[in-house]
């Protein structure tokens, strides 16, 4: 068989592998906002069937011979064949009924997680989570053939990083935070938001926000979901919100978030749908856009100067009488649980606390049992003050229900490379503050299309960041922007 027509083969095969996966993301997001509380036991049917298959194509034998005859004539094509390689290696050393039993599991875990965060009822979230880990663990096992067991796991989400990078990067970052937070929280806190905002408003607004930061509702739609998230790629992309009648910000800058994960897929080149290169390239980059849209875009002076006059516009009066009192708002240091609706220098600290806890009960040095106390231990010594409830501590994300162990670190990996982006952004985009301030994210959402989004997986994931940006990624440009930021904002020296 000619190399070309083995590549074609493989090509077409894959076009139909990627499309199953689009149709089982599509059936998580429907599980997480419409489908109805009864139905959990059938839609993990559903779910763990479609794994099967999944997994079945994945290692089908078909792909090694399709491989060992194709010599990539381009960029593109290396790609494509890196990735189904690499897919393909590590999906046969996983037996395919222990993927459908993690599909299945965690199916059902969602609604157990939702209804033990509901009722502050940690045993009743136990059982499961157990079951969970030990599956996780025995995948990790056989993907690591005899290395670290969350190296493995980090590698689904975040390829070509170790654990001992990650936690030298943290290591890194961890002095500075803890310190600026210190002279942060001796200031005296600009007052906090105190006032009544309606929920459709709210969402009227956040529709007028997705659409200025580059959401393309032809081919997506925004719902609401107790934890907000994003799914899809190419052509329909879906993003979910949350609001809250006390604080607009968390229904606001839920949906900014969800929209730089939304934008990145949505802007990735169209020929690559359906391809292995039509996604974004790990959950670090991913995270680089939602971070970078919310936080250095989002949350900066001029784009909240343009923000509080729009909300005064659709609210009224709220009790802040300026642009500067608002921004000050906006980026408030305070006491809180929630990771989610944590300040940009706190939020860190969140994500090192869920990387060290779950390296534990990954390594069985943490027993399932004792996660609620470590867990709250490992808070209040590091916030100083105690979880008052569940909901505020070991139940409040859906991850591990999820069975996304290895997932956390990419949060903090994303503000890296954000940190990273925002410099050489500054650099690129001229009148860069002058547009924001007239609520105008075009010139930043262009650039970061077409250094980033465009490419998907085109690229490892540090290359990518890399070749945007001409430097090497280090935790230096997000250390100076958060020190030159809180500086400014609470007059430390």
């Amino acid at each position: 068989m000619p190399t070309d027509g083995a590549f074609t083969e493989l090509m077409q095969f894959q076009r139909d592998t990627e499309a199953l996966m689009s149709i089982a993301g599509r059936l998580g997001w429907d599980q997480e906002t419409m489908m109805p509380r009864g139905s959990s036991d059938q839609r993990a049917t559903e779910q763990a069937a479609l794994v099967r298959v999944v997994h079945k194509r994945n290692t089908d034998p078909r792909i090694a011979d399709w491989l060992a005859q194709i010599s990539p004539d381009n960029e593109t094509e290396a790609a494509n064949i890196r990735l189904i390689k690499r897919v393909y290696e590590r999906d046969c050393r996983v037996p395919t009924e222990l993927n459908a039993c993690i599909a299945e599991v965690t199916s059902k875990a969602h609604g157990i997680w939702a209804s033990a965060r509901q009722n502050e009822n940690v045993p009743e979230y136990l059982p499961i989570l157990a079951e969970i880990i030990k599956l996780k663990i025995e995948k990790a096992a056989a993907v690591a053939e005899g290395g670290e067991h969350y190296d493995a796991l980090i590698d689904e989400y975040e390829p070509n990083i170790s654990t001992d990078e990650i936690s030298t990067m943290f290591q890194n970052l961890r002095p500075t935070l803890v310190n600026l937070r210190k002279e942060i929280l001796s200031k005296q806190m600009p007052k906090a938001i105190n006032s009544n905002f309606d929920e459709k408003i709210q969402l009227k607004l956040a529709n007028e926000l997705a659409i200025a930061f580059g959401y393309d509702l032809n081919k997506g739609r925004i719902d609401q979901a107790v934890h907000p998230f994003s799914s899809g790629s190419g052509d329909d992309v879906r993003i979910t919100t949350r609001t809250d009648p006390s604080d607009p910000f968390n229904c606001i800058y839920s949906t900014i978030h969800e929209v730089g994960h939304a934008t990145y897929e949505q802007n990735i080149q169209k020929d690559f749908i359906f391809s292995p290169l039509g996604r974004g390239v790990s959950l670090g980059v991913h995270e680089s856009q939602s971070r970078i849209y919310e936080n250095q875009l989002g949350r900066s002076r001029p784009f909240t100067s343009w923000l509080y006059h729009r909300m005064r516009d659709l609210f009224g009066d709220f009790g802040i009488d300026d642009p500067e009192t608002f921004y000050k708002v906006v980026n408030r240091v305070d006491s809180g649980f929630i990771r989610t609706e944590a300040d940009e220098l706190q939020y860190n600290l969140h994500v090192m606390l869920r990387f060290d806890l779950e390296r534990l009960l990954i390594s069985r040095d943490l027993s399932v049992n004792d996660i609620e106390n470590a867990w709250n231990e490992r808070f209040e010594s590091d916030f100083g003050y105690k979880v008052e409830k569940p909901s505020q501590g070991v139940l409040q994300d859906v991850h591990w229900a999820a069975g996304a162990f290895g997932y956390f670190p990419t949060y903090t990996l994303g503000n890296v490379y954000a940190g990273c982006l925002y410099q050489k952004m500054r650099e690129s985009v001229s009148n860069l503050d002058k547009s924001l301030s007239s609520g105008d994210l075009r010139g930043a959402t262009t650039w970061l299309s077409e250094n980033i989004q465009t490419h998907g997986s085109l690229f490892e994931p540090k290359a990518t960041i890399e070749k945007a940006t001409g430097t090497s990624v280090t935790v230096d440009p997000l250390l100076n922007y958060l020190e030159k930021k809180y500086a400014d904002l609470y007059g430390i020296n």
